[in-house]
């Protein structure tokens, strides 16, 4: 009766895919949603590739799987990828599903999966990575993860026993991850500009596993990102197996070291999170077997690299608009997004788009994790304007207040189209539009929209 049942989920799933090309519906993970309603245990069934590469972590999974399943292709490795669609367990199936032929025969020997990390009990019990790579395991939304160790128990949990881990050792939640699988971790050697107390709101990493005393920190990027050790009982963060080092944002290189070789890699992006999204791939590809000379030549194409809907700058008579994924409901992320901007030099208008369009009043978090973000690192003459709007600019606005910037330069707009006109527009402006998951699109066609402004204005 499963097989039966299955064939025909099977089938339904797959007839969905042109009529949703036909009817103009874009539906991502809607297959995969077709099958798993008519037969749950449909991922049982399903044929799959042989080798399967996961990544999982709250924050920097989709950008290791892009530049993973890019390189590899560089590389002369193309591989099965749901970079197209949504990683809970809808989408993984619509991802296998399209990866067959209509006899359901899996045309790829090898994937790269990229896994939600709350999805990994649905999802682990049929489909089993060889290799698991853990990004990090961070705050994010208080209605869906609770808490990091939360979540990290159940990745612990439903991660495969036989799967190898590839863990980053600067994250003590994502290194403690399934302590009886085999290992190895990959992490940054310290880098100028590090500090040794946090300085953000958010730090889910204060006390030791061990003894309980209070952990410090040999030197800490962010949060509780970072070389820590226990004063009391000797406890330590792992050693790097993998490890970049001598990192020079302003020649955009990086040196690695792992497994007795050394290399040196260009940065993809100066953005401290993007490169230990680098990192991870660095590693996972050397652990494959390819040399440091392949693995340099492959990301040295210009079709590896960051993807635009998560970054990207254009520059137009010496001003530039920037466009940034800042996730809503991930105070954590979003402040990533704030260090990264402060960092960058010249004067700047930054417009939230964030949580703006999908606000909803029944969230149980509405604006609580506005105030894990941490906008006091903006709060500088160097910014000379924000612009909010929708359905959270007046929380935006109040949070602002809050973290000390001045009322007069935060402008308020109804709708989201009255935001270019707001602009400024200065000699040598640097714009930044944040936006989330939901309206990339809406964020993307925003800056263009301003980049025609400044042409005009400058013609």
């Amino acid at each position: 009766m499963g097989k039966l049942r299955y064939r025909f989920a099977f089938l339904m799933a797959k007839a969905a895919i042109p009529a949703l090309k036909l009817t103009g519906h874009k539906g991502t993970d809607f297959p995969g949603t077709v099958a798993n309603k008519i037969c749950p245990d449909f991922l049982r069934y399903i044929d799959k590739p042989k080798f399967i590469i996961g990544i999982t972590g709250t924050n920097g999974k989709t950008t290791i799987s892009n530049l993973l399943t890019d390189s590899l292709a560089a590389l002369g490795r193309p591989v099965l990828n749901n970079g197209a669609g949504s990683n809970a367990i809808d989408g993984v199936t619509t991802c296998l599903i399209k990866g067959t032929n209509f006899f359901g025969k899996q045309r790829h020997k090898e994937a790269v999966l990229e896994i939600d990390e709350r999805s990994t009990r649905l999802i682990c019990p049929y489909v089993k990575p060889d290799y698991f790579i853990v990004s990090n395991l961070s705050r994010d939304s208080i209605m869906r993860t609770g808490h990091p160790q939360f979540v990290r128990d159940i990745v612990s949990q439903f991660i495969p026993k036989e799967s190898k881990l590839l863990l980053n050792a600067d994250d003590l939640n994502a290194s403690s991850v399934a302590p009886a699988n085999p290992r190895k971790y990959y992490g940054i050697e310290k880098m100028a500009g590090d500090l040794t107390e946090s300085r953000n709101i958010i730090n889910d990493v204060v006390i030791c596993p061990k003894c309980s005393a209070r952990l410090k920190f040999e030197y800490i990027r962010y949060s509780n990102i970072g070389k820590v050790y226990c004063p009391a009982c000797g406890f330590k963060a792992p050693e790097y197996d993998f490890a970049a080092f001598d990192v020079d944002k302003d020649a955009m290189t990086m040196g690695f070291r792992g497994e007795g070789k050394e290399g040196r890699f260009p940065l993809l992006n100066e953005g401290t999170f993007n490169i230990y999204n680098q990192v991870a791939v660095i590693a996972m590809l050397q652990e494959l077997g390819y040399s440091y000379e392949e693995i340099a030549k492959a990301m040295h194409r210009d079709d590896v690299g960051i993807a635009k809907t998560r970054y990207d700058d254009i520059e137009v008579n010496g001003s530039h608009v920037r466009t940034m994924l800042c996730k809503g409901l991930n105070g954590y992320a979003a402040s990533r997004v704030a260090e990264y901007i402060k960092a960058q030099p010249g004067d700047k208008e930054i417009i939230i788009m964030t949580n703006s369009l999908d606000a909803k009043i029944h969230w149980s978090e509405d604006t609580c994790w506005i105030y894990d973000w941490d906008l006091e690192l903006l709060a500088e003459d160097r910014v000379k304007q924000w612009i909010v709007f929708g359905d959270r600019g007046t929380d935006y606005k109040l949070r602002l207040l809050y973290a000390g910037v001045p009322e007069e330069r935060i402008t308020r707009v109804q709708k989201m189209e009255e935001m270019p006109d707001k602009l400024q527009l200065f000699k040598n402006d640097n714009i930044y539009v944040l936006y989330d998951l939901d309206i990339i699109q809406n964020g993307l066609d925003l800056a263009k929209q301003i980049a025609d402004m400044i042409r005009e204005k400058e013609a």
